[in-house]
């Protein structure tokens, strides 16, 4: 199982937010460059990043500080956050990102997911965040009425490779991951499912790998020191 360390990028800062609440943004970390070489140094390869001001934009904005993180870290990076125009997704594995998830673009535009998926295959990822169940868009803010599993069966058809999944609910919180649900949108598609969302500690990364995610993605747990990030890379090797 892969390990994702996460970097999430507001006003240029690293921060997390509680169930991705823009007003509950924390800053923790300094220089985000140096933060992912520490998680390099502990043994990651590959990064999680959002540009959080871009999902509720639905631009750019934070793209040069991603860019730098992407051409310096030494990390395999992947992106989201208001990437819903081919433009971007070019722009970005143009410029060095590795992956991009397209999140919102899933429920309003599946056909520009399918034309990305054609054009670049496994360099594209969707990021399905469900709240009760339902996908929400735009940053969190607006929940559709779809199913997580249809829209997991949806992308599945469209070719979609990665699937990043997040229970909103329990997002930076450090209650655990949504076992459940996991394991049924695992069951579901033959996408590989990266986790993410509640993870705490070791014990969340040993139940994640028993249950055959192909990724886990872990944020305020590495931040709050409840879990050691290289402890979790050497477990999942």
């Amino acid at each position: 199982m892969v390990i994702l360390p996460a970097i999430d990028i507001k006003d240029g800062e690293c921060v997390r937010l509680y169930r991705g609440e823009m007003s509950s943004a924390e800053k923790v970390a300094g220089d985000p460059l140096e933060t992912a070489k520490a998680f390099k140094t502990a043994g990651a390869k590959w990064l999680h990043t959002v540009d959080l001001n871009g999902a509720f934009q639905g631009a750019r904005v934070n793209s040069e500080i991603l860019i730098n993180i992407a051409k310096n870290s030494g990390l395999s990076v992947e992106l989201g956050g208001g990437i819903r125009k081919m433009e971007d997704i070019d722009f970005y594995l143009d410029n060095g990102i590795s992956r991009v998830i397209l999140g919102s673009a899933a429920i309003s535009d599946p056909s520009l997911v399918e034309d990305a998926v054609k054009k670049h295959g496994g360099k594209i990822a969707v990021g399905i965040d469900a709240k009760n169940g339902k996908a929400a868009a735009a940053g969190w803010t607006q929940v559709s009425a779809l199913d997580y599993i249809a829209l997991a069966r949806q992308m599945e058809n469209l070719g979609v490779e990665y699937i990043i999944y997040t229970d909103i609910g329990r997002d930076g919180m450090l209650t655990g991951p949504n076992i459940q649900q996991l394991e049924t949108i695992n069951a579901a598609v033959k996408c590989k499912i990266i986790a993410s969302g509640g993870i705490t500690n070791i014990e969340d990364i040993k139940t994640l790998k028993n249950s055959g995610m192909y990724g886990a993605i872990c944020g305020r747990s590495i931040y709050k020191g409840t879990l050691d990030l290289a402890q979790a890379v050497a477990i999942c090797e």
